[in-house]
């Protein structure tokens, strides 16, 4: 092994090393378990929106979804609408499956609603051709009770509060399954069809179709606040607007000046030549 082999060899060892120590810290960071912690997830979610959604960076966005802390997703989401966060990027089985995983971890009504918004927003595109979908990401019955057990008939709004419209579109439309001449997605279908069914029924519970060890409400959610929750991303366009802002200020200041100067030389030049007459009258 060459000398140049030998440093590469180290340098790569090295390398390794801080990409483990960094992506432990990253990991504690996004934990949100400290002031210190959500400020600096704060901080990285501001830059990460303001860069942009991308087939390269998307992983990051889901990761940030995953953060229990709705100050962290507020600044991830921006001002944009959260039903169409991911819809820069064409679907594929890791958003499905990773969105879903969400939905299973988390209890019915621990759920901060912009993150579920985004969950469904990648749903019911994914879905809007069932089979096509089902080709993405094979849903399972366990699927759909994490899905189900977000729905909410407690709500005033009943089927017309937003976030239960959405799901019980998204279960609407995999219930058109159910004539795909495959036994598997059959099931699904049928299992989707039952849930609208409870949600719909006065007369039925939910318990009825999901087990009722998924269906444990959790209304508390335990959340560290930051110290500031200024908006770096809204202060980036405000500072850019400022200095362009100024930029044409001073420009058109530039021009006024200019043109006084202008305007003091031509009077001074009027008022040369205006001597030099009279002093050649005078001489006449």
């Amino acid at each position: 092994m060459t000398d140049l082999t030998v440093a590469e060899g180290e340098r790569f060892g090295e390398d390794s090393l801080i990409g483990k120590i960094e992506n432990h810290l990253m990991q504690g960071l996004f934990g949100c378990r400290s002031t210190e912690a959500v400020e600096a997830s704060l901080t990285y979610a501001q830059y990460l929106s303001s860069v942009g959604i991308t087939p390269e960076n998307y992983p990051l966005f889901l990761r940030m979804l995953e953060i229990e802390n709705h100050w962290v997703v507020d600044a991830l989401i921006g001002d944009r609408d959260p039903l169409l966060l991911l819809s820069g990027v064409q679907p594929n089985k890791f958003i499905v499956g990773r969105i879903l995983a969400m939905m299973t971890r988390w209890h019915k009504g621990g759920i901060y609603p912009k993150n579920l918004s985004v969950i469904l927003g990648v749903l019911q595109s994914v879905y809007s051709s069932p089979r096509d979908g089902y080709r993405i990401y094979a849903l399972s019955i366990a699927d759909m009770n994490a899905i189900g057990k977000h729905l909410d008939k407690g709500k005033p709004q009943g089927q017309d509060d937003p976030l239960n419209r959405a799901i019980l579109e998204v279960l609407d439309k995999i219930s058109a399954l159910e004539d795909a001449g495959n036994s598997e997605m059959e099931e699904i279908a049928i299992h989707a069809s039952a849930i609208r069914n409870a949600f719909f029924d006065d007369r039925k519970r939910m318990e009825d179709v999901i087990p009722p060890v998924l269906l444990v409400t959790v209304n508390d959610r335990q959340e560290i606040a930051p110290r500031r929750t200024h908006s770096v991303a809204a202060h980036g366009r405000r500072g850019k607007a400022k200095e362009a802002a100024a930029t044409s200020k001073a420009g058109s200041k530039k021009t006024q000046t200019a043109k006084k100067k202008s305007g003091g030389s031509k009077s001074r030049r009027n008022g040369s030549q205006t001597v030099t007459r009279a002093g050649v009258a005078a001489l006449g």
